[in-house]
């Protein structure tokens, strides 16, 4: 009965953010293939096919969780937010290796494997969004050689 009430209010807040996505978000130029305004349409209509699956078959079961995987879960909160807050600074690729690593470590891989995750996720995830998707992604604002304007002075 908890899964279809929290289900039935997230149906609710979910409605009015497709309303608002299908609506009022405009964008004066599209800068990528689907355009800024094809993914929070998108988004809320997965959601909405999620949620109606929620309110057709709640789980009947009752969920016990550990205190290991709240631990995880709130680690994995923080990680998503230095992910996104470093995610411009650092650049999509380092930020990626960072992040993949961390989080594969996290999750039981061995340094090496969770490093090698790490670098086939942020390289490869750069080659399917820039060259093959045309998406821009952030360079590494941190990285990047500061310019400097040295012509005509003495």
């Amino acid at each position: 009965m908890a899964d279809r009430i929290f289900a039935g209010l997230l149906l609710l807040v979910t409605l009015a953010y497709g309303f608002i996505a299908f609506t009022i978000i405009k964008a004066p130029f599209q800068y990528d293939p689907l355009g800024p305004e094809s993914w929070p349409q998108i988004l809320s209509v997965v959601a909405v096919l999620c949620i109606l699956g929620i309110l057709w078959k709640p789980d009947t079961e009752h969920l016990h969780v550990a205190g290991r995987t709240w631990f995880r879960l709130g680690a994995m909160v923080v990680l998503l937010f230095a992910y996104a807050e470093l995610y411009e600074p650092l650049g999509f690729i380092v930020s990626t290796i960072l992040f993949g690593a961390i989080v594969a470590r996290m999750l039981g891989a061995a340094w090496l494997r969770a490093g090698l995750f790490g670098l086939c996720a942020g390289v490869l995830g750069w080659v399917l969004c820039v060259e093959i998707l045309d998406l821009n992604l952030p360079d590494a604002e941190l990285l990047a050689k500061p310019y400097s304007n040295t012509e005509g002075t003495n």
